[in-house]
């Protein structure tokens, strides 16, 4: 069984400018921000980012969009990054909004193979322009298509060397469908095991769909986002 840990020069080697990339981000959290940290030392631009969330100016995909290496972003949500909000004002960055669950529909459309999926929401609205739109049984729908990638960059908690992954808890945050949506999926985990210990209930990517495997240098850093939701909680108990 191969094995699939790579270092970061055979992660920057799959990575070029204008690629259309997926990277798993909630507001600076769940973020490969090593391998996103290269990418800006190595100057990637002209990327087409597909993302739940712009980020923060400090952390994730929110980096990139500051050093004004993306040209578009396929997202739900910019409010957390003043940055993307004004690349938008001047022209500079183009945003689709998408609502949330079609945003995650349309992924699994490029997952299955499919040519699109139909849904009511955003009838009637802004998210209707320029889309084709169906009446099955007297109710309006839009045809919203797929949304796949080149690359897929995804933070994950545990691989082994073979490439099966592992995400505690609610981190996948749907990064299971980004890896079947784009053609080269890579993780960045905190801890890689030897091929067996992980078992059959706890591989949540089997090693066939991943790319490579990059195991992280710098310790778990709580995200930005979430130090301060933390100290607002704190705060409120005073």
């Amino acid at each position: 069984m191969k094995n699939k840990i790579a270092s970061m020069e055979q992660i920057m080697e799959k990575i070029h400018d204008g690629q259309t990339i997926m990277f798993s981000d909630a507001h600076g959290g769940q973020a490969a921000d090593e391998i996103i940290d290269a990418m800006l030392k190595k100057g990637t631009k002209d990327i087409t980012a597909v993302a739940i969330t712009a980020g923060n100016p400090t952390e994730g995909v929110g980096k990139l969009i500051v050093a004004h290496r993306v040209k578009k972003i396929i997202t739900t949500h910019t409010g957390f990054n003043p940055e993307a909000q004004k690349q938008m004002d001047t022209g500079e960055l183009e945003i689709e909004y998408v609502p949330q669950g079609t945003w995650v529909e349309r992924m699994h459309c490029a997952a299955a193979g499919l040519g699109g999926c139909l849904t009511p929401t955003g009838v009637g609205t802004e998210v209707e322009i320029g889309k084709e739109k169906l009446t099955i049984d007297g109710k309006e729908y839009l045809l919203e298509k797929p949304i796949a990638a080149d690359i897929a960059l995804l933070k994950a908690t545990k691989a082994d060397k073979a490439g099966n992954i592992y995400f505690c808890m609610n981190s996948m945050l749907g990064h299971d469908t980004m890896a079947l949506a784009a053609k080269f999926p890579i993780f960045e985990v905190e801890e890689v095991v030897e091929i067996g210990d992980l078992g059959p209930d706890t591989i949540h990517i089997p090693a066939p769909i991943t790319g490579y495997v990059y195991l992280k240098k710098r310790p778990r850093e709580i995200p930005v986002m979430w130090k301060k939701l933390l100290s607002q909680m704190e705060g409120g108990k005073k």
